[in-house]
């Protein structure tokens, strides 16, 4: 899980880069080299985001079955959020099978509001800190505002996952061995 929750927003960070860098110029170069590596990372960004949903609801320990329902709805919403990305590199996959308008509309809200029921499941469980979450939803708006701030939106997201990534406090100190405190003679 610890290289999902830095790969995911780090591919996203080089998508806002790559469009960024595209954009210098005043227009998206749709076919371009940056424009395809660009939706490339993207991509794999939410590609990876979806395994981070199914392992964060493999590890909830709190309300599984909402942990099922908001896994659910962030797969199916990072899907539509896939298959957007698809039909942008593929114009004729976009051509042969458009995702319905009210897909495109409700994907990327199921997407954020299911990973950040997982992520507050997290939170509910002592796992992770209770600004994670709230990173993750100011990343997401961020892009919403302006998707030119997608690069800044890319690392509030890196940050809501950082407590993810890093190694837990269990893993990085050893265990401590409890003294008896009967004496037999």
């Amino acid at each position: 899980m610890r290289s999902m929750a830095f790969a995911a927003p780090l591919l996203m960070l080089a998508y806002g880069v790559l469009r960024w860098t595209d954009g210098l110029d005043g227009h998206h170069h749709k076919g371009s080299l940056a424009w395809n590596a660009g939706h490339v990372a993207f991509l794999a960004s939410m590609a990876t985001f979806v395994l981070l949903a199914v392992a964060l609801y493999r590890r909830a320990t709190l309300g599984r079955r909402t942990a099922l329902v908001a896994a659910a709805v962030a797969v199916f919403g990072a899907g539509c959020m896939i298959w957007v990305i698809v039909g942008d590199l593929s114009r004729s996959f976009a051509v042969d099978h458009p995702l319905p308008g009210v897909l495109q509309l409700i994907g990327p809200i199921g997407f954020v509001l299911g990973t950040i029921g997982l992520l507050s499941l997290q939170v509910a469980a002592g796992r992770l800190p209770v600004w994670s979450p709230m990173l993750f939803f100011a990343g997401y708006t961020a892009i919403t505002i302006n998707l030119n701030l997608l690069p800044f939106a890319a690392l509030l997201i890196l940050g809501a996952m950082w407590p993810l990534a890093r190694p837990s406090v269990a893993a990085t100190q050893p265990a401590r061995r409890t003294a008896s405190t009967s004496r037999t003679a």
